[in-house]
């Protein structure tokens, strides 16, 4: 513990242990003076020994981790390479970690190989910490956008008509420079939060609604009533999990790809089907349906019925006007231009707003914080009496006792970061020479304050503005760069360098979070999560070069896995350092237009209650289909509609086992691409093709067979 650690911790030992009424019956206390302690969430286990930081990483909970860790960036990876629209997976997680480390339990207490350890709830947030910091790699390490972007694959299909995109403005993906650019760049967010993690947590309390949600699963698990309920849970997930699974296999033997399978079945018709408009039968996507709350979903078919709907058949209209009618399907110069820019417009407007907006609330939060903190009574005095020390509750001096006691060095953050800056700002430039040691300075010197500002408004509003901060670089650094000295690829590189930082940084202060409710000491919390971080950049690049490897179509638009955010992400890129010479006619004039309707939505949002507010779309999720199309979003309504019936049905059975149901599906059908990678590396098609034609195109079908 460091000495101003210290000092702080006895501060505020003076404002601890005092009854919260003085008017109570002497029968309301126990005999340490606390009010309902057995009616607390830590009064239920007072009675079990808290384990050592070291004893809560057992060796069984980092096999389990590593275990789900493959499991969860297969998953990540998937939704990255289809859509990019990624649900919280901590739930399932946390639920997983349970079920596998009980199994073990079992099966070590029946063998008698392995000492049957007890299993605790800080062993469970470790494994939930630990997984979900490795595949949120799989997220942050920009294999659905800013990395794969970098590729030549996506410079061609992002190229102006007649040019050739050079040697450099493109880097291929290569496992060996993957890994180590994650392992250089992911663990300086780690390090930008740790001297902050009392005054967010114990000081500012923060509410980081995913990290105390995940707090409070974890410690119902531990109890027996929960862990009953967790069990009937994963009963539940594994069903699902198995159907999932099969109806992989079912879809895989059946289709050979989009153009030519069962899940390509057109509901409305084949113009529906030209416009994307069908159900394609995706378990993972009804089941992100079940998870994501329904505003989401309504405004995805939202956004795919006004651009592919409206939009789009009215602009290709134009099509010999507007733009050339001998233009490519791909070219950034005909429709596709006005798919890509727009949706960036409404992606730009959404994510300035909500940039603004969060860092208003954070000032004005710290502004709040720092004014309460003046104006705090610390010890009674004749004119302060006793009832105006700001009292806490049996579970806040336990949790924060705990969360205080294994203090880790602010020393050694800073000297972390330092080491690993130094180390980065020399190699980086080594793996991108387009990106120079200085552009690297300047992140660095402002990462810090920009960590700080996406962790304090994610304990605030649960939104991390990860991205928003990567196209801040993007734009920034590439301009600066220039096209001529490769700023398209500097740009990227930049994207990757800043949303590794801030994305760590969030996700280790919601871990602070889960652990100070779990009673889960902050340097296990650290180490697990440096552990994960470790795990996902040898995992998550791993999975990425298998399906780079087993699917040649990779990132081309009509695949199995168009990889629409790469996409965007290499426009963006080419946009900040072109400016606006490379857009088709009058698509600025809808940029502008989009662009100010996304602000204004975002508006309308905030200024009405939330009895009406929450029907108003996320211009957000409106722009991911503009590009991909709404087909996905068909699936996720599906989900949300099974979801609806279930609840008006019977709704605590479908509180209680609504998200086991949809991590079953989704992690079904996630790690079917396991064996689908490997059974297309090995050339091995799938031997039955089905494919839905128009009575005339079946007609002229029949004939030719009947030839």
């Amino acid at each position: 513990m460091t000495r101003s650690d210290s000092d702080l911790h006895d501060r505020d030992a003076a404002n601890q242990i005092v009854p919260e009424s003085r008017d109570a019956a002497p029968g309301d206390y126990d005999a340490d003076g606390w009010k309902d302690k057995e009616m607390s969430v830590e009064g239920v286990f007072s009675a079990l020994e808290v384990p050592s930081w070291r004893r809560q990483i057992t060796f069984r909970a980092m096999v389990v981790s590593l275990v789900l860790s493959v499991l969860f960036c297969f998953i990540v990876m998937k939704l990255n390479l289809t859509t990019g629209i990624i649900p919280s997976l901590n739930v399932s997680a946390g639920l997983l970690g349970f079920f596998f480390i009980k199994l073990w339990t079992k099966v070590a207490s029946a063998s008698g190989i392995f000492g049957a350890l007890p299993f605790t709830r800080q062993e469970n947030t470790v494994v939930q910490t630990c997984v979900v910091a490795s595949s949120g790699i799989a997220f942050s390490g920009g294999f659905g956008s800013y990395l794969f972007a970098m590729s030549e694959r996506i410079a061609n299909a992002t190229k102006v008509a007649g040019d050739h995109p050079s040697a450099n403005d493109y880097k291929n993906p290569s496992l060996s420079w993957m890994i180590g650019f994650l392992f250089v760049v992911s663990f300086l967010g780690l390090f930008s939060v740790v001297p902050l993690r009392k005054i967010m947590i114990i000081d500012f309390k923060l509410t980081y609604p995913s990290g105390t949600a995940t707090a409070h699963l974890i410690n119902s698990f531990h109890t027996p009533e929960g862990a009953k309920l967790a069990k009937k849970q994963v009963r539940e997930l594994g069903k699902f999990f198995s159907f999932s699974f099969l109806w992989g296999f079912f879809q895989w033997f059946y289709t050979a790809g989009d153009n030519c399978g069962f899940s390509s079945f057109p509901s409305l018709g084949l113009q529906a089907y030209k416009n994307r408009f069908y159900f394609d039968f995706s378990a993972t996507y009804v089941g992100v349906g079940m998870i994501c709350p329904y505003i989401i979903n309504i405004s995805v078919l939202l956004g795919g019925i006004l651009s592919w709907g409206l939009m789009w058949p009215l602009i290709e209209k134009k099509k010999g006007d507007w733009f050339s009618a001998d233009l490519p399907l791909s070219s950034m110069h005909g429709l596709q231009g006005y798919k890509v820019f727009i949706a960036i417009a409404v992606i730009l407007g959404d994510g300035l707003y909500n940039f603004c907006k969060v860092l208003s609330r954070t000032l004005m939060g710290l502004y709040v914080q720092l004014q309460n903190r003046k104006k705090a009574v610390i010890l009674p005095t004749s004119k302060n009496s006793a009832e105006d020390i700001p009292q806490l509750s049996y579970d806040d001096q336990r949790r924060t006792e705990l969360f205080l006691k294994d203090q880790i060095p602010t020393w050694l953050a800073i000297v972390g970061y330092i080491t690993i800056a130094v180390i980065s700002i020399i190699t980086l430039p080594h793996i991108f020479h387009q990106l120079k040691w200085y552009y690297i300075l300047v992140i660095y010197s402002v990462a810090p304050i920009l960590a700080f500002c996406n962790a304090y408004g994610c304990g605030l509003t649960d939104w991390s503005l990860a991205s928003t901060y990567g196209k801040l670089a993007i734009f920034t650094i590439g301009a600066w760069a220039g096209a001529s000295h490769g700023g398209v690829l500097a740009g990227l590189a930049a994207c990757g360098v800043m949303m590794n930082i801030v994305s760590t940084a969030s996700d280790l202060t919601q871990d602070f979070k889960t652990g100070y409710l779990t009673l889960a000491s902050p340097r296990s919390m650290f180490v697990s999560q440096v552990i994960g971080t470790a795990m996902g950049c040898v995992i998550s690049p791993s999975v990425f070069w298998l399906f780079y490897k087993a699917f040649h179509d990779l990132g081309e638009t009509g695949s199995q896995y168009p990889n629409p955010n790469a996409t965007v992400f290499r426009s963006m890129a080419q946009l900040g350092v072109d400016g606006f010479s490379s857009l088709p006619k009058h698509c600025l004039t809808f940029c502008y237009a989009f662009f100010a309707a996304a602000i204004l939505v975002n508006a309308i949002r905030d200024r009405l209650n939330r009895k009406y507010s929450k029907y108003i779309p996320l211009p957000m999720a409106m722009a991911i289909p503009f590009y991909l199309g709404p087909y996905f979003a068909i699936d996720m309504c599906v989900g949300s509609l099974i979801l609806f019936i279930w609840e008006k049905v019977n709704k605590p059975n479908a509180k209680a086992f609504g998200p086991a149901v949809a991590s079953g599906l989704i992690c079904g059908d996630g790690i079917w691409t396991l064996p689908s990678s490997i059974l297309a590396l090995a050339g091995v098609k799938p031997p039955i093709c089905m494919k839905f034609l128009s009575r005339s195109d079946n007609t002229k079908v029949d004939g030719f067979l009947g030839n």
